[in-house]
């Protein structure tokens, strides 16, 4: 029987109205008739990147302090629990994101608690230092004590050199976060934390114009903030293999690879991305089936991209096998990257990873709080009809193309390889 070929079907369009306010705030509401919620998305365009080298984790440590009370209202969880709704947030390099979702005649209990953090956090002793206690903690439970939860600290600090992608989101050390003054929470949050500097998006049951004017009740009086230029500095074409070995108290040993690709609005990075799904996605991607299906030699592999608006990475990781090296991993590894860099693809493979990918974005497109947080994206982009468009950049992408990409990047001179060995217990 023929596969069906979905990327010749129609797909879900987005509607969408946009605002602006005058103190700079960015609304996008979109109508849907057909859910009895609304979703509310407040993306701040500040993340782990806008923070100085010795004060790393700030942006991760606003996350929890915005829960933490604001001018008028000491605890965010009742008023929106009572709602019928749910809430929470993510920080991540880039950005800031704090969502609810709740019953759509209940909108403006959202819009209350999210202008109310917005206008001013509460500023006190007390409230940063539980905040800094739970942020320490999550550090000790996620780096410290989790095998190899301090990965990405090698990592990114091995495959970046200049560019502030080269620490985690959850910051350097602890020490950052336990130095934070009074001063500098506030510093950070009326550099970042203002309407000129956020996007909020409205989705749900809800109508355009009713929606705007709640919108500007609620928001409109918040004071704008200075506009930010952002001049981070470019990390430099990597031109030789990066090695290192991390030896630590884990189960097995495990292999990374990483390596140097376009900015989330270049072109290619849509040809990596499906690189990506061919090398790691699934049971019947190359590196599953080759690798740990068909010859045993892995007990995990994966292989995925980081997704950042600057040049990210794309990561194989992998845990052999008994019996099996890392030096052996790697290798094998290797030839299955030649493969996809020296034999062009067929056209099966092709649609078939094209088929997946767009189930995929159709699937998550049926939920009101991923349109919200999409919409919200693309904003921030600087295109937010790649909520509807983005698609057709994954259609025009030829077995050509893949291969041109995978020959520039899939290099050993553009891979920084991480070994995280496994401890020899003493006997």
């Amino acid at each position: 029987m023929r596969g069906i070929n979905l990327l010749s079907q129609a797909y879900t369009v987005i509607s969408y109205h946009k605002h602006t306010l005058p103190n700079g705030l960015r609304v996008i509401i979109h109508e849907d008739e057909s859910t009895p919620m609304v979703a509310v998305n407040v993306l701040y365009n500040v993340g782990a990147r806008d923070e100085s080298p010795d004060k790393t984790g700030f942006a991760h440590l606003f996350e929890h302090l915005m829960f933490g009370g604001s001018a008028n209202i000491p605890d965010f969880d009742e008023p929106i629990q009572k709602a019928g709704g749910e809430n929470n947030a993510f920080t991540n390099n880039d950005v800031t994101n704090f969502y609810d979702v709740l019953p759509a005649e209940n909108l403006e209990t959202a819009l209350w608690l999210e202008s109310d953090r917005m206008l001013s956090l509460n500023f006190s002793e007390q409230v940063l230092e539980v905040q800094r206690k739970v942020v320490l903690e999550e550090f000790n439970e996620t780096c410290i004590n989790q095998p190899y939860g301090d990965v990405w600290h090698h990592l990114a600090d091995l495959a970046y050199k200049v560019h502030p992608y080269r620490w985690p989101t959850i910051g350097k050390v602890p020490k950052h976060v336990e130095d934070a003054t009074i001063e500098d929470v506030r510093d950070f949050f009326y550099k970042f934390y203002r309407p000129n500097n956020a996007i909020l998006v409205v989705a749900g049951n809800v109508k355009n114009d009713e929606a705007v004017c709640q919108v500007e009740k609620w928001f409109g009086e918040i004071p704008a903030g200075e506009t930010q230029d952002r001049r981070l500095p470019q990390e430099p074409p990597q031109t030789k293999l990066q090695q290192r070995i991390n030896e630590a108290n884990v189960p097995v040993d495990a292999l990374y690879m990483a390596f140097h690709t376009s900015s989330r609005m270049d072109e290619s990075y849509y040809t990596t991305d499906l690189i990506s799904d061919i090398l790691g996605n699934g049971p019947s991607s190359r590196l599953y089936r080759g690798l740990l299906k068909e010859q045993r030699l892995v007990n995990s592999i994966d292989c995925y991209l980081t997704g950042s608006m600057d040049p990210g990475l794309l990561i194989v990781e992998g845990r052999p096998a008994d019996g099996v090296s890392l030096e052996q991993l790697e290798e094998i590894i290797w030839t299955e990257l030649d493969q996809l860099r020296n034999e062009s693809l067929s056209p099966r493979e092709l649609e078939k990873v094209k088929n997946k990918l767009e189930s995929t974005h159709e699937f998550s497109e049926s939920n009101i709080l991923n349109k919200a947080m999409n919409l919200a994206f693309y904003e921030l982009l600087g295109d937010i009809e790649l909520v509807n468009e983005e698609i057709n950049h994954y259609r025009r992408i030829t077995a050509e193309g893949i291969q041109q990409t995978a020959r520039k990047i899939l290099t050993r001179e553009n891979c920084s390889t991480l070994y995280y060995r496994a401890k020899q217990q003493e006997v």
